[in-house]
């Protein structure tokens, strides 16, 4: 499938919140409705505003004029004193849109990611998955990402 991998604008969204919504663990926590939540808007603003944030979005060619939206994550990149002040990546919020998963179209956005941090000099990336999520974890482990510490929150 043709596709280009950009930061996403204001007018990209509805769109990511509609691929954050549509899966199981998204479904609870996001909801797109014919309003967008403010709060959406206040986030993607200081996301957009801060130099080491960035949403990026995977856009198909093909779909329909102007493109459609198929895939997103989250970027950040963090600094850090540990390890000699080595960078980090951190992903989070990845969706491919449900019809087109198991095309390969994840594998080409992260290795499209994994450049990227590379190229804003992180030594490492890091990202967290549900527990549930078995296939997810299994695909990291493909692109050679390994389990290497046990996640906690806090919910506030």
């Amino acid at each position: 499938m043709e596709h280009t991998i950009r930061t996403a604008t204001r007018e990209d969204l509805e769109a990511v919140i509609g691929l954050l919504a549509d899966d199981t663990l998204g479904a609870g926590r996001d909801t797109l409705t014919a309003v967008l939540d403010p709060a959406y808007d206040a986030a993607f603003a200081a996301i957009a505003r801060d130099p080491n944030q960035k949403i990026v979005v995977m856009e198909s060619l093909q779909a329909t004029p102007g493109g459609r939206i198929i895939g997103c994550m989250q970027i950040s990149y963090l600094p850090g004193l540990s390890r000699k002040g080595m960078w980090r990546g951190q992903i989070e919020s990845v969706r491919i849109a449900r019809d087109l998963r198991g095309q390969g179209l994840g594998r080409t956005f992260f290795l499209w990611a994994i450049a990227d941090c590379r190229a804003r000099g992180c030594g490492l990336i890091q990202l967290a998955t549900d527990a549930s999520r078995i296939e997810a974890q299994r695909f990291y482990r493909s692109l050679g990402f390994a389990p290497s510490h046990v996640g906690m929150k806090l919910k506030l």
